[in-house]
C-alpha cells in the first residue's frame, strides 16, 4: 500500500487508487462530473495546495533563490493545524491503502508535489517508488 504523487490529468497507473487533487482550483472548462473520467481527480482537496499567493511565487521562481523561498513558503503553510492532520491522516492511510495525490504541473521538480512528496514522507507515509 502507498501513496503515488502523479500529474493530474495523465492516465492512471494500474492499481493507482482513489485519485486526490491537492490543487487550488478545479481544473478549467471540464464538467465537474467528468473529473474522474478524464483522470483529473476523485477527490479535490485543496487543504494540502499552497495559498494563491504561494502559487505565484511558485510559478514567478526562475533561480534557486527564489525556488527556495516558495519551499519555505509553503513548507511554512503545511505547519498549520489543519495541514499536519490532513498530513498525518494521508500518511496513516497510506499504510492500508493506495491512492494518489497530485497537482497540474508538468515538471513535479518545480511543483509543490514534490515539496508534498517530502512531507507525506517526513509523516512516514508509504511512498510508490517513481
Amino acid at each position: 500500500m502507498s501513496i503515488r504523487v502523479v500529474r493530474l490529468g495523465s492516465p492512471r497507473a494500474p492499481g493507482e487508487g482513489t485519485r486526490i487533487g491537492t490543487v487550488r482550483r478545479p481544473p478549467r472548462g471540464v464538467p465537474k462530473a467528468e473529473f474522474a473520467a478524464q483522470d483529473w481527480y476523485d477527490v479535490w482537496f485543496p487543504n494540502l495546495s499552497p495559498s494563491a499567493e504561494t502559487v505565484k511565487l511558485a510559478q514567478a521562481a526562475q533561480t534557486p533563490a527564489q525556488w527556495a523561498a516558495f519551499r519555505k513558503k509553503y513548507r511554512a503553510e503545511m505547519k498549520d493545524t489543519e495541514a499536519v492532520h490532513a498530513l498525518d491522516l494521508l500518511a496513516a492511510l497510506s499504510q492500508h491503502t493506495n491512492f494518489s495525490v497530485g497537482c497540474y504541473c508538468e515538471d513535479e521538480a518545480h511543483c509543490h508535489r514534490s515539496v508534498l512528496r517530502e512531507l507525506l514522507q517526513e509523516h512516514g507515509a508509504a511512498m510508490h517508488e517513481k
